[in-house]
């Protein structure tokens, strides 16, 4: 008999799952409140990416005279093409993804679906009509949205969240970034480099505190360099609007900042509101967040969660991997999640890329590792590129020689990282890493190099001092 499956949420859990299930031979239907992709495509990845494509070019352009290149005339941009292409590539990825769902028959239905049982979903659809959709089981897969601070007046153009600044409408002569992780530290660098005068209030010790120690580093000096000024230890206590129309921020250390425009980036809440979820009988969170097993089941029967609102990893391709595992799990199959291996991109100026465990992790945990470290610098494509910025880091298990994390920081981290997933997911050693011949010249040698720095045997470092030789 046809497996009915009705998807709440079109985003990269939910679309991905939908394909996947229909591919199966599953009757699928996806219902969607606001647009397919989902944050990600909408308002997060591929819109913040194509403005960082634009802030590339236009640095590169700047710096035309180190390659020989001559420009003639000053340098600038036009912020209404820019974002005229940024709406483009995410207009072209919507087309593709509801192209894909109707090739593979999958119903679409725009509206807000919500659980009446763990077998009816109820979609009210915008012009006001009901439909009851009757299915034999349901993913619920309804993201989340920026996180906000309590008191804050937020307007969406001089107090903005994440999904506003995404819209770029103007470039403010000053902003004030709430918060130095991942997407604070990438609209820093996007609005830096159209002109706008950045300051970053970060509560930790350290930006983008998550990622591996030394690579954090690299990045608040990369901060220093690009003239955007980095606060440590603080938290923002209120905000208010002045006469001048200028906002003063208050930080915990009594300091008080001026500025055009504030962007508050700290972290982002599950969207489990008005779901039916209460009278579903599914049990929630502390934060909101749907809870879920490793086969992505929530308590009730045939009931299934993925993506941001279970408040796992909020990457778009866990979401996806989820998606594809509550599918296989419907169908009939036996599969569990692994969160060990998950790659993930920042994409600031430079990129990081990083997976596995990270050195603080290690000490934390009391791993006895090995480190190996390669500078870019060292690298004769860098060179020729003009980005010497930054390092590839592998660290491996002292007995074993397995790889445990690989972390980059320099042009293109984020697509070389997936070399070291693999390495991890296959259970390569650091010496295994290293002896794989790798291209010349390319990035990728920086892993190599790292890889074999482990045994203090990478060819482009000096002589270590403790060698044996």
């Amino acid at each position: 008999m046809m497996v009915k499956l009705t998807i709440i949420g079109a985003g990269p859990g939910g679309y991905v799952a939908a394909i996947r299930a229909a591919q199966k031979g599953a009757q699928v239907t996806v219902v969607e409140n606001a647009e397919v992709g989902g944050t990600c495509l909408n308002w997060g990845c591929i819109p913040t990416k194509t403005l960082i494509a634009s802030a590339e070019a236009l640095e590169l352009t700047r710096r035309a005279e180190e390659f020989g290149v001559e420009v003639t005339g000053p340098v600038s941009f036009n912020l209404s093409r820019i974002r005229e292409r940024k709406d483009k590539v995410v207009s072209t990825q919507i087309k593709g993804i509801r192209g894909l769902l109707k090739s593979w028959g999958v119903t679409l239905m725009e509206g807000h679906g919500s659980l009446i049982s763990n077998e009816l979903v109820r979609v009210v659809r915008k012009d006001g009509s009901i439909v009851d959709v009757p299915s034999d089981n349901v993913i619920l897969a309804t993201g989340s949205r920026p996180a906000k601070l309590a008191g804050f007046p937020f307007d969406g153009e001089q107090v903005m969240t994440s999904d506003d600044a995404v819209q770029l409408k103007k470039i403010p002569k000053s902003l004030l970034i709430v918060g130095a992780g991942v997407i604070g530290s990438e609209f820093a660098f996007i609005y830096r480099t159209f002109g706008a005068e950045v300051t970053i209030a970060e509560m930790t010790p350290h930006a983008l505190s998550t990622e591996d120690e030394e690579l954090s580093a690299i990045m608040e000096r990369e901060f220093k360099k690009a003239k955007i000024r980095l606060l440590l230890n603080v938290k923002v206590v209120s905000v208010a609007k002045g006469i001048d129309g200028m906002m003063t921020a208050v930080l915990s250390n009594g300091q008080e900042i001026k500025t055009e425009a504030i962007l508050v980036s700290i972290g982002r809440h599950v969207n489990s509101e008005n779901l039916g979820l209460e009278a579903a009988g599914v049990t929630t969170g502390s934060r909101g967040e749907i809870l879920v097993n490793e086969r992505m089941e929530t308590n009730k029967k045939g009931i299934y969660a993925v993506g941001d609102v279970t408040g796992r990893i909020m990457l778009a391709h866990v979401a996806s991997r989820q998606g594809l595992v509550a599918v296989n799990n419907i169908l009939g199959g036996n599969e569990q999640m692994d969160y060990t291996v998950v790659p993930a991109g920042i994409f600031t100026m430079p990129e990081i890329g990083s997976v596995g465990i990270r050195e603080q992790q290690a000490r934390e945990q009391g791993i006895a590792y090995k480190v190996g470290r390669f500078p870019f610098r060292g690298l004769g494509k860098a060179h020729a590129m003009g980005e010497i910025t930054g390092m590839a880091k592998v660290i491996s298990d002292a007995a074993s020689d397995r790889v445990l994390g690989v972390h980059l920081c320099g042009a293109h981290a984020a697509d070389l990282v997936h070399e070291g997933a693999l390495a991890i997911r296959m259970g390569a050693t650091s010496m295994q890493l290293g002896q794989m011949i790798h291209a010349h010249p390319t990035l990728a040698e920086a892993v190599m190099e790292a890889a074999e720095d482990v045994h203090g045997t990478a060819i482009h470092m000096p002589k270590p001092e403790n060698h044996p030789a």
